[in-house]
Parts: structure tokens; C-alpha cells; sequence
């Protein structure tokens, strides 16, 4: 998608602000709504993101379902730009977060990916977004804090830690990517992957020579009987993850610099 959260006229001053408002505060003095709020706008933008994805989400549609017009939409958030760093950030605020103090550090990491993965199946949009250069609100602020401490205590360095994470994060968003492919996949050909590879299956045969591809051939009929599919974005995630925990442990059990 287009980087809507980044374009010219950005006020980075105002979006900070706007992030870091006090709780329930944020009603213009302007207009003639005054019980609207940053808040209430900010929650029917991540609700219409919700129910029809970011290709619905405009001022103007945000302004309709608030019962407002677009004009009086903009005396509260600046623009798309803006409205866009601060969805995110909301529902960053409100991911359910686990207490795991007292649990082994597998849970713990284990808890992040699941945390994560219920983010994105929640707000499927999330995904979408570009994340080279996130809301610096107090969402992310808590998420990192939160996600951090998984990681706290395992013998890594303060930038190791940080890399882990990213890392485990960066696995939880291609998955979650690659499961709104699948999904969107299905939808635009009215069709599960069973149906799609029975249905092609005729045709590859009269083309696919497996002589020729003889661990193609193997390979690909193991992981299609045991995924009804070329891809299952359930086994994907475990074997995923299992593998990030297993190169964790090795990492743990180097000796001490």
C-alpha cells in the first residue's frame, strides 16, 4: 500500500501531541460537536478498518460514520497521515498482555508471538502497515517495555535483546502477511487451496514431468496431502516459532564474553 503515514505536510510536532494526549482528552473547541473526541475518532477509524480494510478508510468515511462532516473530522486530527499513527498506536494500547514474570522464558517468548498474532487477527489491517518507522506513542512505548522483558535475563546483551525481538516480531508479521495472501487468495477465486490444486492438479499432470523434478515431486505431494494445501499458515507459525526458540536456546548456551 501507499505510505500514507508519511507525506508532505506532516507536522511531527502535532502527531506526537496528538499521541500522547492525556486519557479521554482531545475534544476541539471548535465546531459544533463538542462531545466528539480524539478518542471517538480514533476508535470508529480502527472499526471501519476493521469491518472493510484500509482501502475504506478515508476522512470523509470516518466523518460519515461519525454523523459529522469531513471539515469538522479535521478540527480534531490533521489528516489520514496522522489518523493512521494513531490507530496503531490505539490498538498497541489495547493488546491483552499476559503477567509472565514467573513463567520459564520459552512461555514468555512464546506469549509474544501468540500476542502478536492475535493483534493481527483482530486488526488484519495492521498488517498492511509499514513498520520501518512506527507511532512513537505510548502504545508502542508499552508494547516494547512489555515485549522486552520476555527477553530480559537470558544472558543477552542490551542490542542482542533487541534484535531477538525484532526478530520474533518480524516472523509473526510475515506470517500474518502471508495468511491475508492466502485468504484474499481464496476470496478472489471463490475457492479453498484444496479446491484450487484439484481443480489445476489435471492440468499440471499433462506438464509436470517428476523425473525431472524428482524432490519437487516428493516434497510437494507430502506437504500438500499433509496441508490440504501448499501452504498452512497454522504449521508455518509452529514450526516458525519452534525453530526461533531452538536458535535462542543455542544462543543462551555460549560461553560468557
Amino acid at each position: 500500500m501507499v505510505n500514507e503515514r508519511r507525506e508532505a505536510g506532516d507536522d511531527p510536532a502535532r502527531t506526537l501531541e496528538l499521541l500522547w494526549r492525556e486519557p479521554g482528552h482531545g475534544a476541539s473547541r471548535r465546531g459544533p460537536r463538542q462531545g466528539l473526541t480524539v478518542d471517538a475518532v480514533v476508535q470508529a477509524a480502527v472499526e471501519l478498518a476493521d469491518s472493510e480494510g484500509l482501502e475504506a478508510l478515508s476522512m470523509r468515511a470516518v466523518a460519515r460514520q461519525l454523523g459529522v462532516t469531513p471539515m469538522t473530522l479535521y478540527t480534531y486530527v490533521p489528516g489520514k497521515a496522522e489518523l493512521l499513527d494513531l490507530m496503531l498506536d490505539a490498538v498497541y494500547l489495547q493488546m491483552p498482555r499476559g503477567d509472565h514474570r514467573a513463567a520459564a522464558w520459552r512461555t514468555k517468548v512464546t506469549a509474544v508471538a501468540n500476542e502478536n498474532r492475535e493483534l493481527y487477527s483482530r486488526h488484519p489491517w495492521v498488517a498492511t502497515m509499514p513498520t520501518a518507522r512506527p507511532p512513537l506513542g505510548p502504545g508502542l512505548m508499552t508494547k516494547y517495555e512489555h515485549e522486552l522483558a520476555a527477553f530480559d535475563g537470558l544472558g543477552l546483551d542490551d542490542v542482542e535483546m533487541n534484535a531477538a525481538l525484532t526478530f520474533l516480531l518480524d516472523f509473526v508479521h510475515s506470517v500474518a502477511r502471508a495468511t491475508l495472501d492466502t485468504q484474499a487468495a481464496a476470496r478472489d477465486s471463490a475457492m479453498s487451496d484444496e479446491q484450487w490444486w484439484a481443480a489445476n492438479a489435471p492440468l499440471l499432470a499433462k506438464v509436470f514431468d517428476p523425473d525431472r523434478f524428482p524432490l519437487a515431486a516428493r516434497v510437494g505431494s507430502a506437504a500438500g496431502a499433509a496441508h490440504q494445501g501448499m501452504y498452512s499458515p497454522e504449521h508455518a507459525f509452529t514450526f516458525g516459532l519452534q525453530r526461533i526458540l531452538d536458535g535462542l536456546t543455542h544462543l543462551m548456551s555460549r560461553p560468557p564474553r
